[in-house]
């Protein structure tokens, strides 16, 4: 073999055994596993006001059938005519006018 095979080989050696002596040292995520879901319940909790807000102050107010029917169409309706959206390119751009 050639002097710089035998110094590529012994580098990879060197890096192998390295790799296989610090993986020892790694440790595995029990602490982590232990913990998992607690930041988003607390999110969850904090956004949280009255959880039984409906049961003790119901609403007296609703809404009429003519008016819920009308929502409902409108709701409906944006999604079967889609307005095209402007070129986004040129949002906040005037029309070329000059403002006069």
């Amino acid at each position: 073999m050639k002097l710089e095979h035998i110094a590529f080989a012994r580098r990879v050696a060197l890096v192998v055994s390295l790799c296989g002596a610090l993986s020892g040292c790694m440790s595995s995520t029990p602490i982590w596993d232990k913990h998992m879901g607690e930041a988003l319940n607390a999110v969850k909790q904090a956004q949280i006001i009255d959880p039984h807000a409906a049961e003790h102050a119901p609403s007296a107010q609703g809404v009429d059938g003519k008016s819920a029917a009308s929502a409902m169409a409108t709701y409906d309706k944006s999604f079967k005519e889609i307005t095209p959206t402007p070129n986004a390119y040129v949002i906040g751009v005037g029309n070329g006018s000059g403002g006069q």
